[in-house]
């Protein structure tokens, strides 16, 4: 079996069950037009793009290629989030205990998020600040850095690890973190208990599938 030596994760649906902040920001948008409530489960299927996608999914159709009104709804869900983002937000059950045997076994670690780069630093600062991150990664297109499943942000961490990308393992809970870690050239392990399930990972192809997440010290050195 191969051996990894790095470890770059997702941070929604990965790390930290982010849903139901998310979901609350996004029905208070919901709420300010007059439209249609969701609860989680549908919230899930519309996040891992960013915030702007999020919002462009869940609203009308008619609306969804308005780019002057999709401008003012995510400025709505900006506004929300930024009051409920530690609300309901905790990390996954296993997630603290994974993180310390991967720094006892001198794995390096990092996150690479399309959520905006301010919450993941806070989000990663609030309930990871403990573990020696060799970089932690939101959006970061202002940089021309493109999103996920782009490979570019996960190929500078794994440079910043001095590790090539065979020895980095690409840990996420959807298609696009699978197509991400493809696209390094980086063996993924698909987490089961994120926002998508192990269908849609079974279906995009990752290397492995773990239910729980002691599961990933199988694969590490």
């Amino acid at each position: 079996m191969k051996t990894y030596k790095g470890i770059i994760f997702d941070l929604d649906g990965t790390l930290l069950d982010t849903i139901n902040d998310l979901t609350d920001s996004v029905n208070d948008v919901m709420k300010i037009y007059g439209w249609k409530e969701y609860d989680s489960k549908a919230c899930k299927m519309m996040v891992g793009n960013g915030f702007r996608k999020l919002i462009q999914r869940a609203l009308p159709e008619e609306k969804q290629k308005d780019e002057m009104f999709l401008d003012e709804a995510v400025d709505q869900f900006s506004k929300a989030y930024q009051k409920r983002y530690l609300n309901k937000t905790i990390p996954y059950e296993g997630i603290l205990k994974l993180l310390g045997t991967l720094e006892e076994k001198g794995i390096k670690i990092a996150v690479n998020s399309n959520k905006r780069g301010d919450y993941t630093s806070a989000l990663v600062n609030k309930y990871f600040s403990q573990f020696p991150w060799v970089a932690v990664y939101g959006e970061r297109e202002r940089e021309g850095i493109p999103k996920k499943p782009d490979p570019s942000a996960a190929l500078e961490i794994a440079n910043h690890m001095n590790l090539p990308a065979e020895e980095v393992l690409y840990i996420g809970d959807s298609k696009t973190d699978m197509e991400t870690g493809q696209n390094a050239k980086m063996d993924t392990i698909g987490v089961a208990w994120g926002f998508r399930g192990a269908e849609e990972l079974r279906e995009n192809n990752a290397t492995y599938i773990v239910e729980k997440p002691e599961a990933i010290l199988e694969y590490v050195i």
